[in-house]
């Protein structure tokens, strides 16, 4: 597999110095200045290559081109945020940027109630309460009939927390869920985010997975044309929030996203943590049948609680087989391999604990300080060349 690590651009705090001396080989990164609808120009696509170029690195994967809100509901000027997409995509094949990766989540990307949990060992990780969350979305956005979404247990501890709650702690709760997490698409206030629910919940989950069907329908034959492989990244976490539909959460979901659009244009980037956060996701299984179209991979680790909970754990001490997945990844690259296909498969560390002096640092981003995933990504690497030293 191809090491990876995400970059935010010139203005990250991790240095493409940083990345190379890491030990990765190539960057996944996006055009952040650009506003989510906006296409991408040629030109900026080639100068942020040639920048990565000259630190001695490839560009291996735009994660993302984030997809339009109205693109997801087809609604207001979609046709034209269509166009612009479009464009985007033959434009990153014309640069000589091999892989895109995008989602198709409603209204809120990535979703995490705490990014400072501290662990037994003083580290702090990223986690999901779901009775947080659930206090947040029964009692302070006051969403319409939301306590018809909890189990009651949910709502019998979303109170408590409420009440332990000072008014700070809610301000950050409020903040951490809506106003926008390191490669989201942005921020919501109140009023904002309860309009762009209801919209969302109105369109329902055949109404939005037909219009992602409709989406790849129109991108993936300029995808094809433009040589770039499309990789959705699974719902985080997957399963619904606020109410809203999910689409691409299950391997029944994968499957028929894949057979809906058949391409090997048209792929999966299998998030161990996303797909990982459900106990019914069997991530060994997943690659064994979606290998082909496994067009970007993020090693990360959970753990899971019963109510829907969870936190982010070291990469190889969690819930999810991390062995056996990179295991079966490094069967699907040889499987390539022997069927002629030069395509290897690029993974990154996804997030990583907050060690030593980054703890409470400015500027450090929730999920991708440089300590947490160099230590994540010395783990994986060292898996991927004990089990190639086994094959050998």
């Amino acid at each position: 597999m191809r090491q990876t690590w995400r970059w935010f651009g010139p203005q990250d705090p991790v240095s493409l110095e940083n990345i190379v001396q890491a030990g990765a080989s190539g960057v996944v990164t996006s055009l952040h200045h650009i506003p989510t609808g906006e296409a991408w120009p040629l030109q900026d696509i080639v100068e942020r290559r040639q920048m990565i170029e000259a630190a001695g690195l490839t560009w291996d994967v735009v994660e993302s081109i984030p997809v339009h809100n109205d693109l997801k509901t087809r609604s207001g000027d979609y046709r034209q945020l269509l166009d612009n997409y479009r464009e985007s995509v033959r434009n990153v094949g014309a640069a000589g940027v091999p892989v895109v990766c995008y989602n198709f989540m409603p209204v809120v990307d990535w979703t995490r109630t705490n990014l400072d949990y501290a662990l037994p060992n003083a580290s702090r990780a990223l986690r999901f309460e779901m009775s947080d969350f659930a206090a947040y979305d029964v009692h302070i956005l006051a969403r319409e009939n939301a306590a018809a979404d909890y189990d009651p247990q949910v709502l019998q501890r979303a109170e408590a927390r409420l009440a332990a709650m000072t008014d700070e702690e809610k301000a950050l709760l409020e903040k951490n869920i809506i106003a926008g997490l390191p490669g989201g698409e942005g921020s919501y206030d109140r009023d904002g985010i309860r309009a762009a629910i209801a919209g969302f919940i109105a369109l329902g989950t055949e109404g939005m997975r037909a219009n992602l069907f409709a989406f790849l329908e129109a991108v993936v034959p300029v995808a094809e044309e433009a040589g770039v492989r499309l990789c959705i990244h699974p719902d985080d976490p997957p399963f619904s929030l606020f109410g809203l539909p999910r689409v691409v959460s299950t391997a029944a979901d994968a499957r028929a996203l894949l057979a809906a659009v058949p391409s090997p244009n048209n792929g999966l980037t299998l998030c161990a943590g996303s797909f990982g956060a459900r106990a019914d996701n069997d991530l060994v299984g997943m690659v064994r049948e979606f290998g082909p179209q496994v067009h970007f991979v993020h090693l990360r680790n959970i753990v899971r609680e019963a109510d829907g909970s969870f936190y982010e754990s070291e990469h190889l001490d969690g819930d999810n087989d991390m062995v056996g997945l990179i295991g079966a990844l490094l069967d699907e690259e040889q499987r390539r391999a022997d069927e002629g296909r030069t395509d290897r498969i690029p993974m990154r560390p996804d997030h990583g604990h907050a060690l030593g002096d980054e703890i409470g640092r400015p500027g450090v981003n929730p999920g991708y300080s440089y300590g947490g995933r160099l230590k994540g990504l010395a783990e994986l690497r060292g898996v991927i060349h004990t089990l190639e030293h086994l094959r050998s």
